[in-house]
């Protein structure tokens, strides 16, 4: 037996033919191929050397859907009677014959699938029959009841799959009496049996939209029978993607909406998880660079003086601001407007009035052109600088003399 492979309610043995029996399948077998010969030869002859022989129509099965091959004989040899796809093998025949131009008894079943098992590991096969039933795996019988029984037999395995495509035949054949069939295979799923991880999710794309400032994202299906989902992550380019994914999706697809727009580059990463909780490894990372939405911060410590040419503000910029708006309002309420800007941090307002209050706030604009809120405002009022003017209209009188 195979390693690693467990076989449950062992019965029987193989049957075995007499020397009598197995000369007259010979002679039988041997008669219909010269029986063939002769026919072909003579067609042949007829057709000056054009050969009409007649052969079953190629019938393809998409995996994993079996492609199933029904035999006149227990040999499996010469021409198929009928070959057809079939989802799963589960049959019934009764002692009837399994279709139309095959006979009751001895006749023979055989179903082929050759399919991609992810990274593998531990499966489990369940085979019944009555009568026979073989099962193997790229051609290594793993299952083997064949015995021509009264009752319905039935054989559990358990063995692992290496990873890739693999071919499974079971071949099944009914001598006499009752026929029926069937056959599963699955992943074992127990945590404590499986500890076999999925191979990393390929085939990965990302499409940034910058109207939006979302992202999509896209990627194969994983090919484990366990299959049980897919975690998204998420990263800042430069720093780790962390233990908490973004999102779970068992889809092959996710749309990313709380991207950060601050142009800054984050980089995703996609990994598979099977049904015992073992996880791959991360996909390749996809990077997007984002589009730059997010203003600058507030400059701070905004202040305001009445010099000798105006209104005087000073303030402490920050490292992200290209330049700042200057706003003002004769209230404290009322409707700022933008009256300059400043690369630097100080600006002088020489439009503002003796004697006049006036309010101030600042915005800050980045290198994308994006505008924060306003500063609260300061305030300041004008002092009187103009000198009175010259007096006007100044007359002078004589005194009045004195009279005697």
């Amino acid at each position: 037996m195979t390693e690693g492979m467990t076989e449950v309610m062992t019965e029987g043995s193989p049957p075995r033919q007499s020397a009598s029996a197995r000369a007259r399948h010979r002679r039988r077998h041997g008669r219909g191929r010269v029986r063939t010969t002769a026919v072909a030869t003579a067609i042949g002859a007829a057709t000056g050397g054009v050969y009409a022989l007649t052969a079953e129509a190629a019938v393809t099965c998409t995996s994993p859907t079996f492609k199933r091959q029904l035999f006149a004989n227990t040999t499996f040899s010469g021409t198929p009677k009928k070959t057809d796809c079939d989802a799963k093998i589960s049959e019934n025949w009764g002692t009837g014959a399994p279709a139309s131009g095959l006979p009751k008894d001895n006749f023979g079943v055989r179903w082929t699938l050759t399919r991609d098992f992810g990274s593998g590991g531990p499966f489990t096969f369940t085979a019944t029959a009555r009568d026979g039933i073989r099962v193997y795996v790229d051609g290594v019988r793993k299952v083997n009841v064949w015995k021509n029984v009264s009752t319905t037999q039935r054989r559990t395995v358990n063995l692992t799959i290496p990873s890739g495509k693999h071919t499974l035949r079971i071949d099944y054949v009914n001598w006499t009496g009752a026929a029926n069939v069937s056959f599963a295979y699955a992943p074992r799923t127990s945590a404590t049996v499986d500890k076999t991880a999925p191979l990393p999710t390929t085939g990965q794309t990302v499409a940034y939209d910058a109207g939006t400032g979302r992202a999509k994202l896209t990627w194969a299906a994983n090919k484990e029978m366990d299959f049980a989902g897919y975690r998204v992550y998420r990263r800042l380019k430069g720093t780790d993607f962390g233990s908490t994914p973004l999102a779970t999706t068992t889809s092959t697809s996710y749309t990313d909406t709380s991207l950060p727009k601050t142009g800054e580059t984050y980089e995703y990463q996609v990994r598979a998880f099977d049904k015992a909780g073992n996880t791959s490894t991360g996909s390749a990372t996809k990077p997007v660079t984002t589009v730059d939405k997010t203003p600058a911060a507030l400059p701070y410590d905004l202040a305001v003086t009445d010099a000798a040419e105006g209104n005087r503000l000073t303030w402490q910029g920050v490292e992200e601001a290209e330049s700042h708006l200057v706003y003002r309002a004769t209230a404290v309420d009322g409707a700022y407007a933008k009256i300059g800007s400043s690369t630097g941090t100080s600006f002088y307002d020489d439009t503002a009035a003796e004697k006049s209050t006036y309010h101030y706030a600042l915005a800050s604009v980045d290198a994308a052109g994006n505008v924060s809120e306003r500063t609260a405002p300061v305030s300041s009022t004008r002092a009187d600088r103009t000198d009175p003017a010259a007096p006007t209209g100044l007359t002078a009188e004589a005194p009045p003399t004195a009279t005697s």
